[in-house]
């Protein structure tokens, strides 16, 4: 039994190192990523796609509240019970006031049905109520109510903020909807730009690897042939140099790369612990951009139609209100329904008499000294100085996708070059260190040949990050795919929940 349990234990303690070690291999494990995957986290997990799509939840219950101010509303009210016992001022016929002990219970109910109509700014009601009364000091119930009455309130000559709230609403909630889509592809932007940083930076860094390897191979030559004296002592000096040099290089590209590591995980919700190694996003479909197709999808797709559209309302709209708020304003309410008092409910509702009201309330302003002239040409120059930005808004936004297509459509013949020069640099370093290390040339010769391999890898690179780049920003100011020929869009999963 022991030896059993001993072998049991050595089994559990093997197993349990085995575990851990499968773990630390498994955490020590790259993880590659290519830029798709890099976007979808981003339009996915990131802080920033929460922050878009809490914000287009707002507008979407904004629009819904919206509407259901112009639907009929049943309202409730009412005091059961109210009951009071104190000592009260009570104005006697004569006009004299007495302090009376008074201990009552009284309830009150009333329920409303009310419509507001925006195209006219009527508001009309219905309602029905009901008030009764109990004295304990007399000893005495009494009711009074109304079974049935209707009414209305009809501004003259006055602001109606509804007609405008109706032509301004549906936009604001068609731009929240376009500028969600847009946001998602700002993000995919945004996290592009953050991957081609980590990759020049993962590029520098590989670099430095390779160029302090090679430095290190040409010094360890280089005490050979000093020992031969076949080397001068100011080329073994620069060999020297050159190898403190990479070793410079490589710890700066290191913490370069630390920080580009941490900042892309925070962007992409990605886990800090986790090792990642990007690859270059080679599949790039070279095609052409028509322009005239390029802004008649920003027109239709993108919020600035909607929100120009808005603007030019909101411009009449104040212009309107300056000049209905300075002159004549008149109220007309009025009122039929259905009154009785009795000493039980079922009585009020017994032989009610009728009552009306009819009240036209005026507002005439006789001197103001100029203020009404100024306010309205006020308006007026506002609102021609509206239309004229939102004209420059939109020229300036047209151009802006017409430049934005020339420039992509001319990536083309630059990332080819870009690529046949990183092949030639490339090819041109390796043969230069070979001639080098077979004492043909000298450390000078290659150091060039090694800055010219460093930067067409980096031009490259940069190419590559500018096609990207102008990619997804093609896609922000039109929302359309082009690559598919749709337009884009998304669903927002806090609205689906």
């Amino acid at each position: 039994m022991k030896i059993t349990r001993f072998y049991l234990l050595l089994i559990g303690l093997f197993l349990l190192v085995a575990g851990e070690v499968s773990i630390a291999q498994t955490a020590s494990e790259k993880t590659s990523l290519s830029l798709k995957n890099i976007i979808s986290l981003a339009i996915t997990q990131s802080s920033a796609v929460k922050y878009a799509q809490n914000r287009d939840v707002n507008y979407y219950w904004r629009w819904k509240n919206f509407q259901t101010r112009f639907r009929p509303q049943l309202i409730l009210t009412g005091d059961i019970p109210n009951y009071q016992q104190t000592t009260t001022p009570i104005t006697q016929p004569d006009g004299s006031i007495e302090f009376k002990n008074i201990s009552q219970l009284t309830a009150s109910t009333n329920l409303a049905l009310s419509q507001f109509i925006p195209h006219t700014g009527t508001s009309i009601y219905a309602v029905t109520s009901l008030y009764g009364i109990q004295d304990f000091n007399n000893n005495t119930t009494s009711f009074s109510g109304n079974p049935f009455s209707i009414g209305f309130t009809q501004p003259v000559f006055a602001y109606n903020w509804a007609k405008w709230a109706r032509k301004t609403e549906p936009l604001v909630y068609e731009e929240a909807q376009k500028n969600f889509i847009e946001s998602v592809e700002e993000i995919s932007f945004y996290a592009t730009s953050r991957f081609f940083r980590y990759l020049r930076i993962q590029t520098n860094f590989s670099l430095a690897e390779s160029n302090l390897k090679n430095s290190q191979d040409n010094l360890k030559i280089a005490q050979v042939k000093q020992k031969l004296g076949e080397i001068s002592e100011n080329d073994f000096s620069r060999i020297k140099l050159s190898v403190l040099n990479a070793q410079k290089a490589l710890s700066k590209a290191e913490m370069d790369l630390k920080n580009a590591d941490f900042e892309l995980k925070r962007y992409t919700g990605l886990g800090q612990e986790l090792i990642i190694d990007l690859e270059i996003p080679l599949e790039m479909v070279l095609y052409e951009v028509d322009s005239e197709i390029a802004l008649t999808q920003a027109l239709e797709n993108r919020k600035e139609t909607p929100e120009f559209e808005r603007r030019l309302i909101d411009a009449e709209r104040g212009l309107v209100q300056a000049k209905r708020s300075q002159g004549l304003n008149a109220t007309l309410r009025g009122s039929f329904g259905l009154s009785n008092s009795a000493e039980n409910i079922p009585g009020v509702y017994q032989n009610p008499e009728q009552q009306q009201a009819v009240r036209l309330s005026l507002s005439v302003p006789i001197l103001d000294w100029g203020r009404s002239k100024s306010g309205v040409k006020l308006a007026e120059s506002r609102r021609d100085l509206i239309i004229y930005d939102v004209e420059q808004d939109r020229s300036d936004f047209e151009r802006q996708v017409v430049v934005q297509v020339e420039q992509f459509n001319l990536l083309k013949d630059q990332l080819i070059t870009a690529q046949e020069a990183d092949k030639v640099a490339e090819n041109g370093y390796k043969i230069a260190l070979k001639k080098f290390q077979n004492g043909e040339i000298s450390i000078t010769d290659l150091n060039i040949s090694l800055s010219e391999r460093e930067s067409a890898k980096r031009d490259y690179i940069a190419s590559i990050e500018n096609y990207w780049e102008s990619y997804y920003m093609i896609r922000i100011l039109t929302l359309y795919d082009f690559e598919i020929g749709r337009k884009i869009f998304y669903e927002n999963p806090m609205l689906e929940e």
